[in-house]
């Protein structure tokens, strides 16, 4: 059974149907409620090199912190990745990570290429 950690926010809907497709495939992934335990600055690093992404690339640009605190304020890759670790809600999310490969789901569907 392939092992897939999924960053997940039970508050959100697109995690919770993340979720049911991961265990309608018979996944049962390892839960990573980012939230509560935010990724370390090099571990943000590894996904984003599995996503194949730059930290814009995965900040939720709608977010109300966003808004009020970074809008139109430039950063460095590294400032950025700073700055998702101290504020994880800036994270986009469902986003699932089996081995050397991650995958944003949105929509959750696509999680779905990540088991292939």
């Amino acid at each position: 059974m392939k092992k897939v950690t999924l960053y997940y926010n039970p508050r959100c809907a697109k995690c919770r149907e993340a979720l049911c497709i991961l265990e309608d495939k018979g996944i049962k992934p390892e839960i990573k409620e980012y939230l509560k335990e935010p990724p370390t600055e090099k571990e943000l690093k590894t996904l984003l090199s599995k996503l194949g992404l730059k930290p814009m690339d995965i900040i939720r640009t709608k977010e109300p912190l966003f808004a009020e605190k970074f809008k139109g304020k430039k950063h460095s890759d590294a400032e950025w990745i700073k700055i998702m670790c101290k504020n994880p809600i800036l994270i986009e999310r469902p986003i699932a990570i089996e081995g050397d490969k991650a995958i944003v789901g949105r929509p959750p569907e696509k999680i779905i290429s990540i088991l292939k």
